[in-house]
């Protein structure tokens, strides 16, 4: 890999571990971050040698979304971001190359899956969880819409009505509930997270891979047929959202370490 630094990627035996490496900001992803998993997915895809993908994050971790250090906004609208298209460039393309992979690409969470990184987490085909790791739709705490495909697939995984409570509370779901309601594979100890998902990624890659591509095939007709334009009205949302001042002033009030008050505008 060209950036082994911020994402390793290893294969032995026919799987490919992806690791998120930014354990001391709980791997969340900044724009190189973003395109190094870009690239390992790709390299992952494309490897014939590769018949099954195992992603995870370094240190006690799986993924807190995106870093918003140095996001702090002055009251000029001009310095807000233009989240659609960043998310178009960086987020989106992650998800579709899990969900296109035809090959089965496991979560082997260790730790806080909170906004993308849930998104990252759920996009995959399994998950294999600690049992101190927990999910956060995280987004609204920002005055942001949930993107990365988790307003399309978390609904699907869990329904509609828990999905739409978690997307506007933010509330921490932990993994003992995220496994009653059917989000979680296999709930492990912590220190069994990694052995648990190599395990059950070799056994796959000894498979039929051309079967399970297949069957990911119909599986995505039947359950995700419009998620490319799911992503892309996500991140037009998410435009409308980043240049709200409630997002401003929930990042502002993220930095300053203090509560929100937010206006509805």
């Amino acid at each position: 890999m060209s950036d082994e630094k911020i994402i390793l990627y290893e294969k032995n035996e026919g799987v490919a571990t992806i690791t998120l490496n930014r354990p001391d900001k709980l791997n969340a992803f900044n724009d190189e971050l973003s395109f190094a998993l870009q690239d390992a997915l790709k390299e992952a895809e494309k490897d014939h040698e590769v018949r099954a993908v195992v992603i995870t994050g370094a240190g006690r971790g799986f993924c807190s979304g995106q870093d918003l250090a140095n996001r702090k906004f002055s009251d000029a609208t001009e310095s807000r971001p233009h989240l659609g298209e960043s998310i178009r460039r960086r987020y989106n393309p992650i998800i579709m190359r899990i969900r296109k992979m035809e090959k089965p690409v496991i979560a082997a969470v260790n730790g806080v899956a909170a906004g993308a990184g849930s998104s990252l987490a759920l996009a995959c085909d399994f998950r294999i969880v600690s049992e101190g790791a927990s999910f956060i739709q995280s987004f609204s705490k920002v005055g942001l819409v949930p993107d990365s495909g988790a307003t399309f697939i978390l609904p699907r995984l869990i329904g509609v009505t828990k999905a739409f409570e978690l997307m506007l509370t933010a509330e921490k779901l932990d993994a003992k509930t995220a496994n009653e309601l059917g989000l979680i594979n296999k709930l492990v100890p912590q220190e069994k997270v990694m052995e648990e998902a190599l395990a059950f990624a070799n056994k796959l890659a000894k498979g039929p891979t051309k079967a399970y591509g297949l069957t990911k095939r119909a599986v995505n007709r039947a359950i995700f047929p419009d998620l490319d334009e799911l992503l892309e009205y996500e991140g037009h949302l998410q435009e409308i959202a980043g240049r709200s001042n409630d997002f401003q002033e929930g990042v502002n009030a993220f930095l300053e370490k203090r509560q929100p008050t937010y206006t509805g505008k």
